[in-house]
């Protein structure tokens, strides 16, 4: 496309790009028709069934692109990741990106959208920010669904005979038979239970079987929705007349948020998000023991209700490059990455597939390598890590940054001694990634106020820490051609051998994994625990939770737990307030600070500036 000086908005690029149909993009990858279900002319979902069809070919290079530690600046990650995509592309190789979904919380609050931006961005940009094929809407309903399972359950089971209730779980036909529904069969196994039939069970095997008996205080399970409400966070149900007696205190987590998006990101095909639904935990019941999605009988809805939102996403750069869409999990609560199917179909697909870590390398990418990778059993090939000039300042002590005033002279003139300063946080990301044994290339993001002696600063001290490569990009204001040298760094990493390896094994205890990443991956000196903290260790341990990875529940906009502790701390006591399961996504997630699970909206949200053109139809306002 025609690139314009001074760049127009990300919006303005967006409808100006010239797409390609979906089809004509699914087969440059070797897809035809009949491996896809289309969502109009410009988007379409893939079937899982390639990876049986295309099985025999050899898999592509594997990229992951992180950054450093997250400041108000800015680093452009994911507009890296699409100048890559598009660089690579430029030099006729093969390559698909491999994306999260954005919320649409974020999108009409204060971050804006995520494609990506400039010259460097995802389209049709409007349809990637907002409901796309709707496979967030699909999560929410599974677990609004699952939420007032629990609700019912526990007013159903009250001031009821165990005999009651189980005649009507197990209610006789005409001819008298009784029989299981699936998901009661499983729950049958789970307990021990060796009979099929329930006329068989035994009056004290039905009320096991029966009566689930949740504490309503040990419950963990919210509902959710896909708008940042901070007015939800804490809520009463129960206040009408039919539930009186049944009110109890909840909340609502941003839908992103939820168990079901971190399972749809690690699932690995239809059987095992079956399996990982229906182990999902939804609280302890009165005597203690976990109850399971499962247990209530509603894995199996659940399921069916995100049976389309397994399949991953296709769409494409502006420079036609094909790029997955695929889950959108949080990485402070969650792990923060696009999906093991979506990078599976496209590593099978491609030569190079880029795909994204969120947040920081202390976050996204530490949870990439020991989470997703663990699961996935693919291994990357290089890890791009994304910095500014301006960003490492910040870290090197410069002024605060306030959201619509102009940037402090320290960030638009140059200075050596601060950026010197913040490249201690640069080298910490590198030393990280090193540490599992993958070779780095640093992108470093170009602004118009960065001169020749701070790139050559950075370029100095990332080479020193180890990295193969440090290289100038200018992918927002020229695509693709401004990231052929970056594209370039990345295919000589690719063909330097790697060592890939977990930092931790699986085999160790609760509290070795947590220590070993806060205090190799975050600088910390010692990790302090909560009673609370240690309680959850000694119960997860109990129940054979302790053999799960970590995902660690921290701000991102630090290597330590204080997100105004910025640089690269070290020797810091690192706090655990308590720990969480997520067992069916596959993780403990140690909360380790004050995390929000539902944003609010700000006093200016992005949503005034959205809205539609009533002349052409096309959306305005979105970044």
């Amino acid at each position: 496309m025609k690139r314009l000086n001074p760049v127009p908005s990300d919006l303005e690029i967006a409808q100006a790009a010239e797409m390609k149909p979906i089809l004509d993009v699914a087969a440059s990858l070797g897809l035809g028709p009949d491996d896809l279900d289309l969502y109009g002319k410009y988007k379409a979902k893939i079937h899982l069934d390639v990876l049986v069809k295309f099985k025999d070919r050899p898999q592509g290079k594997y990229v992951d692109v992180t950054a450093i530690t997250p400041t108000p600046l800015g680093e452009g990650k994911t507009t890296t990741t699409i100048g890559l995509t598009q660089g690579l592309g430029v030099l006729g190789k093969s390559v698909v990106a491999a994306i999260r979904q954005p919320s649409q919380g974020p999108t009409f609050g204060i971050k804006g959208g995520a494609a990506g931006g400039g010259y460097s961005q995802v389209v049709p940009m409007e349809d990637f920010n907002l409901h796309l094929t709707g496979d967030i809407h699909a999560i929410t309903a599974a677990h609004d669904l699952i939420a007032a399972a629990v609700d019912a359950r526990m007013l159903h089971e009250s001031d009821i005979d165990p005999q009651v209730m189980f005649d009507r779980l197990c209610p006789p036909d005409r001819s008298g038979k009784r029989s299981f529904s699936p998901s009661m069969l499983r729950r049958v196994k789970k307990l021990g239970f060796d009979k099929t039939d329930p006329s068989e069970l035994t009056p004290a095997e039905r009320a096991r079987f029966a009566i689930l008996d949740i504490d309503p205080a040990g419950i963990t399970w919210n509902r959710v929705i896909d708008i940042s409400d901070r007015f939800l966070r804490k809520i009463e149900i129960g206040l009408g007349p039919d539930e009186k007696g049944h009110t109890r205190i909840t909340g609502y987590d941003i839908t992103v948020a939820s168990e079901l998006m971190a399972i749809l990101a690690l699932t690995t095909g239809l059987a095992d998000l079956r399996e990982r639904i229906g182990r999902a935990v939804i609280g302890t019941s009165k005597a203690g023991e976990a109850v399971t999605v499962e247990d209530l009988g509603v894995a199996g809805a659940a399921t069916v209700l995100m049976k389309d939102a397994i399949m991953p996403n296709l769409m494409q750069t502006v420079e036609g490059q094909p790029a997955t869409v695929h889950a959108g999990p949080f990485a402070n609560i969650a792990h923060g990455n696009s999906s093991i199917i979506a990078d599976q179909i496209a590593l099978k697909l491609a030569d190079y597939v880029i795909t994204e870590s969120g947040f920081g390398g202390d976050m996204g990418m530490e949870k990439f390598m020991d989470i997703k990778c663990r699961y996935s059993g693919l291994a990357p090939n290089c890890v791009v890590l994304v910095a500014t000039v301006r960003a490492l300042k910040m870290h090197g002590g410069g002024p605060r940054v306030v959201a619509g005033k102009p940037l402090d002279f320290a960030y638009t003139s140059e200075n050596l001694p601060l950026l010197e300063k913040g490249c201690t946080n640069l080298v910490a990301h590198i030393e990280n990634a090193k540490r599992y044994g993958v070779p780095v290339v640093v992108a470093i993001n170009m602004f118009k106020d960065d001169t020749p002696a701070e790139i050559a600063l950075i370029r100095e001290r990332a080479i020193a820490a180890g990295a193969e490569d440090a290289v100038l990009s200018t992918h927002w204001a020229n695509g693709g051609d401004g990231a052929v040298e970056l594209a370039k760094a990345v295919i000589a990493a690719c063909e330097k051998p790697s060592d890939f390896q977990f930092l931790y094994p699986l085999e160790w205890s609760i509290k070795a994994k947590i220590e070993k990443i806060a205090q190799d991956i975050y600088g910390a000196g010692s990790v302090s625990y909560t009673p609370e903290a240690e309680a959850k260790i000694e119960l997860y341990t109990k129940l054979g939770f302790d053999k799960l990875p970590i995902c660690m529940a921290k701000t991102h906009l630090s290597l330590s737990h204080d997100p105004a502790v910025k640089g690269r701390p070290q020797g810091y006591v690192f706090p655990v307030r308590d720990i969480r399961a997520s067992v069916g996504a596959g993780f403990l997630y140690p909360l380790c600070g004050e995390m929000r699970t539902m944003p609010g909206l700000p006093t200016r949200p992005v949503f005034y500036d959205v809205d539609l053109d009533l002349e052409t139809g096309r959306v305005v306002g979105l970044f």
